[in-house]
């Protein structure tokens, strides 16, 4: 019998060394943006891919399809960079949408305005917006551009659109936004979206990430508590958030929140995804030092079953965790927008 590190083109699901089943996919469709988020990009010098090194939508789908009708795939997330300034993305989710999956997005919010009836009639199934601040000045000096008011009008235009619900990503950094958590979960009673609290991860293209950058989940929960009274805590999968209910039923809206505790509560022993960058290498984790090249044997006309081993082959090596905090943790050479959320 082979061991569960050894599974081959035909076994219909994509298992690692330890166990782990892998049924979800991020795809990163660019590594451009239009905003400097100071946690993901530099405010300059950054090298964007030429046309040429980034995967069609063709050869997006092909990969997407092989993973969902051979390998497993339920669910797929759509990020980048920001994956609204690639042209006609549309068109990209009605391909993906096609394949019967759970077709998600993340953005910035700062084009969905203009976008998001159109995304919800190509099959689009839900939305994150990233949203770090509700003060003007703050988030300009977080995103470097002033465009608080767009990802507001955004997050109000998915909404309209029946997008359902509404998640917004909130990176927590300590001392710089931390003391907008309660601000930022009564929002999302108000508006009924659920706000999802991210502890701060050495992602960032700058290299500035420390510990005590990090707020944990433990004061996160706690703040929102005292501001709201008691948050219960809702079943989790295989969900990168911790989901909890407010007791008091979330407000008009009934909502809840989520904390993504990477750092001091990681998950790494129920992960589920793996990565597919826009230039086609397939990461079996976000912090992995390497990824396995699909652009390239695809161009060079590798057949379906020469695809599914290479990345059979790369999610069979996957380790057991990030080993953030741990003396041999070794940081990604790309940045979090390189990499795709």
């Amino acid at each position: 019998m082979r061991g569960v590190g050894s599974l081959g083109p035909m076994d219909g699901r994509l298992v690692d060394s330890y166990g782990r089943v892998h049924t979800d996919l991020r795809i990163s469709v660019t590594d451009r943006c239009n905003f400097r988020c100071t946690y993901c990009m530099s405010a300059e010098g950054m090298t964007w891919l030429s046309r040429e090194e980034v995967l069609s939508f063709e050869e997006t789908e092909r990969i997407a399809a092989l993973m969902v009708r051979r390998l497993g795939v339920r669910s797929i997330r759509l990020t980048g960079g920001e994956p609204l300034v690639r042209a006609h993305v549309e068109v990209l989710v009605g391909r993906l949408a096609a394949l019967g999956v759970d077709l998600a997005m993340t953005t910035n919010g700062s084009m969905l305005a203009q976008q998001a009836h159109a995304l919800a009639a190509a099959g689009l199934s839900r939305i994150n917006v990233s949203l770090d601040s509700l003060r003007p000045d703050r988030f300009e000096e977080l995103t470097r551009r002033d465009e608080l008011e767009a990802v507001l009008e955004g997050i109000d235009a998915a909404i309209g659109a029946g997008f359902h619900p509404v998640k917004v990503n909130c990176v927590v950094m300590a001392g710089v936004n931390d003391d907008e958590v309660v601000d930022l979960a009564r929002f999302g009673r108000e508006r009924g979206v659920e706000v999802r609290f991210i502890e701060f991860m050495p992602l960032d293209a700058d290299g500035a990430w420390q510990p005590d950058a990090v707020v944990s989940q433990a004061e996160i929960v706690a703040r929102i508590e005292s501001a709201f009274g008691p948050l219960v805590p809702m079943a989790r999968a295989h969900e990168p958030a911790e989901r909890f209910g407010y007791a008091d039923g979330g407000g008009p809206h009934g909502v809840g929140v989520g904390v993504i505790a990477s750092v001091t509560r990681p998950f790494c022993a129920s992960c589920d995804r793996v990565r597919l960058s826009a230039d086609g290498g397939l990461r079996n984790c976000l912090f992995a030092e390497g990824e396995a090249d699909l652009r390239g044997p695809m161009r060079a006309g590798a057949t379906d079953d020469e695809l599914i081993a290479i990345i059979t082959g790369n999610v069979a090596v996957k380790g057991p965790g990030h080993a953030i905090g741990a003396v041999h943790f070794i940081r990604p050479r790309k940045s979090m927008s390189q990499i795709g959320g």
